[in-house]
């Protein structure tokens, strides 16, 4: 397994200066945000993606994934979503995420992580979850002939934040370029066991993100070893089922911290993996 930071963490910083500051707190892979002020995709022409190309290659990084969560140039964390009642919002969603997989293969990404569907908003679940499977549909094509996975990230009070909901998903979709972020502090906050789902939920793992997670399961990203998660249980059962690949410490509400916490996360992991 090998660590890696994401730069939603340093929305205070050029993305240029947030992967040496990476890569210096030791590092060896960076996740990048697709949104501003780092890797928003309408922004960035071929010579701006090759700068991008060239910061992480000086800094003898490799790209962990390509995080289209948060869409904060036109919306926030959550909107616009994959299920909004308007056609033209659940348009935005698919057309960034769609850029997102073209960016990240320009870039020589395997991955990009998207939200589970969106804030409810009154909908009803069945239609949402139909408007939902729809529009990955579309987007998948794309991941696939990109060559490049398209993760579902669950997260509490959205459309999908526990594993039925994720595997019930999966049950209408047919594509194998669509995937599993498995954000651990996320199925912690809604009472269920990341090490006992991840022998559940084993290839369908594509990608890890990180955090602690305090006692009370508030949906708060904490510093790995500040919290109440078991990560003695959670990397047993990774090494169990055999998952080798990234581990992103995804710490975002700490923008006046992001360089201290990156260090003392990797501290604190690197006896882990």
């Amino acid at each position: 397994m090998k660590l890696a930071f994401s730069t939603n963490a340093f929305r205070r910083y050029e993305l240029g200066e947030t992967i040496s500051i990476i890569a210096s707190a030791g590092y060896q892979g960076v996740e990048i945000m697709a949104d501003r002020p780092h890797a928003w995709p309408p922004d960035l022409d071929e010579a701006k993606v090759d700068e991008i190309r060239e910061s992480v290659r000086r800094n003898r990084l490799s790209i962990s994934n390509i995080n289209a969560f948060m869409m904060c140039v036109v919306g926030d964390f959550h909107r616009p979503s994959w299920i909004e009642r308007d056609e033209k919002r659940r348009r935005m969603r698919i057309d960034h995420t769609i850029a997102s997989l073209e960016l990240a293969a320009k870039l020589g990404a395997r991955r990009i992580s998207t939200e589970p569907g969106g804030p409810l908003d009154g909908i009803d679940r069945r239609e949402a979850m139909r408007l939902f499977q729809e529009g990955i549909h579309e987007a998948a094509l794309v991941a696939a002939r990109l060559g490049v996975k398209l993760l579902v990230e669950p997260e509490p009070d959205l459309l999908i934040e526990r594993s039925d909901q994720f595997l019930e998903f999966m049950s209408g979709v047919k594509s194998d370029a669509v995937g599993l972020n498995f954000d651990v502090g996320h199925f912690f906050c809604v009472g269920e066991d990341p090490a006992e789902l991840a022998r559940r939920f084993g290839p369908l793992i594509s990608h890890v993100h990180l955090e602690d997670i305090a006692a009370d399961r508030k949906h708060f990203h904490l510093p790995p070893g500040k919290g109440a998660m078991d990560f003695d249980s959670l990397f047993n059962a990774l090494r169990e089922i055999g998952y080798d690949g990234w581990i992103t410490v995804e710490l975002y509400p700490f923008q006046e911290e992001a360089p201290r916490v990156a260090e003392e996360a990797f501290r604190f992991l690197q006896r882990y993996v």
